[in-house]
């Protein structure tokens, strides 16, 4: 089925439930604006968070090759 246009909240809640009940209040609520400014986006935490956990995986693994280089050496 394709629709003409959007429903309103109020459209969706009729045809939902079948009439409009007198103790139901709609509200909007206004999108909360941050306390601070800050300069750096999600975006970038994202990368940053990525190559820290890049970095630790290659320090694992160098670790497992040092302690493979040991146990040869001991053998």
């Amino acid at each position: 089925m394709r629709r003409l246009r959007t429903l309103s909240e109020d459209e969706c809640y009729v045809r939902l439930y079948g009439g409009w009940d007198p103790t139901v209040t709609l509200v909007q609520v206004e999108p909360r604006q941050s306390r601070h400014d800050s300069a750096v986006s999600g975006e970038d935490l994202r990368r940053e968070f990525e190559a820290r956990i890049d970095a630790r995986v290659e320090e694992l693994v160098a670790d497992l090759d040092a302690a493979g280089l040991e146990a040869e050496a001991a053998a």
